[in-house]
Parts: C-alpha cells; structure tokens; sequence
C-alpha cells in the first residue's frame, strides 16, 4: 500500500490538511476490521465529491457546448460521470494502491473493484474541494476526468442510447427512421422474452432479446449500429 503523500506529485497537490488527504483512502471495510482507531470512512468525501462533480459537469458542459439542448446535457453528463468513467479516471492515477481495506476486500481484489476506485475517485474530489477551493477542483476535474474523453464522447454522439443513435444515423444514411418488429416473445407476463428485429428500408438488421421491449430493441439498436460501421 502506497503513502498517500505520492499522489500530491502525481497530480500537482499539495494539501493543507493531510488528514483528508488520508482520509480519501479509508474504505469502510477497513474501518470494520479496525475499530479502535479514530478515523472515518471516505464516504462522506465520495457525497461531496459527487455533488462537487455534478456542479462542475454542468458548469462546463454549458461553457464548451453552447449549441446543445438540455436533454443532450443531461445524457452527456451522465456519460462522463458514470461509475466505469470514473472508475478508469481512478485506475490512470492508480489511487487504487493507495487504499486501505479489509482482508476481505483484499483477497476480493478490492484494488480494482470498478465501485470502489469509482467512490475513491469521488472522494477525491471532495477533499480537493475542501482543501483548494472550487476553482483548483475544476482545473483538476477537466485534466483528470474531461481531458479528451469528454470531447469524444460529444463528437461521436456517445451519450446517446443506441435506438436514439440509430435514429439519427438512419436518417443521415437512409433518409427513413428504423422499424422495430417484435419477432417473437416467450414466457409468463411477469418474465416475458422479447425477440426484435430492426428494419432500415425494408431490410433485416440486428435481431436481439429482451426482458422488455425497450431493452430488445435497445439491443437490437446497438446490433445494427455495429453493422453499419
């Protein structure tokens, strides 16, 4: 397990306060395992931290995308602020090592645990918010999170669902909207199986299964998206 004073190097920090800076390592499991000492788990910080972000994101996207509405901001926040994007933002700074965990979550692999470097990553940020202020958490934010990533998830329309997707890419390309045809659907009403096929012009694409006819088509949607490349 790695000091955390490395990190202040790795991303330019210096903090005032090193107990939060050690605080942002102390997983629950931890705590459980050592009850005598003082300390508390870096939950409160991962709370912070994500309201911290969610301001930012929102802050950011209105100043660098000016020409989108606001659903396609609350799609492109969503994006960038979910766990796996957080989780890999946190695995580049290897904040990982630095944790403090229970046995448990050590046999477990608690290391990589896309969660848990998630939550670390939050926390993270809510103690650079404590302990530099708004704007230095932002700068850290946009170099640490955003960096290219944002901007290709706007270019490439990531932030879209597949059907929403493949609705744009279909008029673009075929100058029609896709058909979803339910092929087949199987089981009780309360566990039904959807099978969907998408149709562009009258011919077949992606086939997919569901437990709903918005997850089958979704899948069918990402199917055909994947044939069209």
């Amino acid at each position: 397990m790695k000091q955390p004073n490395l990190l202040e190097n790795k991303i330019q920090i210096t903090f005032k306060d090193k107990r939060l800076l050690s605080n942002i390592f102390i997983h629950r499991s931890y705590l459980n395992e050592n009850k005598g000492l003082k300390l508390q788990s870096n939950e409160k910080l991962e709370f912070l931290g994500d309201s911290v972000l969610s301001l930012i994101t929102s802050i950011y996207l209105y100043k660098t995308y000016q020409n989108l509405e606001e659903g396609d901001y609350t799609d492109i926040k969503s994006a960038i602020v979910r766990t796996e994007s957080l989780a890999t933002s946190a695995r580049t700074l290897d904040l990982g090592s630095y944790l403090c965990l229970s046995h448990g979550e050590e046999k477990g692999v608690g290391r990589k645990n896309t969660n848990i470097l998630a939550d670390c990553f939050e926390a993270l940020i809510g103690a650079v918010f404590l302990d530099q202020g708004f704007d230095r958490t932002y700068d850290f934010v946009n170099k640490h999170l955003f960096a290219d990533r944002l901007d290709h998830i706007v270019k490439n329309k990531l932030y879209l669902s597949p059907k929403s997707h493949l609705q744009e890419t279909a008029q673009s390309r075929f100058h029609t909207l896709p058909v979803y045809q339910v092929v087949k659907q199987v089981g009780p009403d309360h566990k039904k199986r959807f099978t969907i096929k998408v149709f562009i012009n009258a011919k077949p694409f992606g086939l997919a299964i569901g437990m709903s006819k918005k997850d089958a088509e979704e899948n069918a949607a990402k199917i055909t998206l994947d044939m069209l490349k």
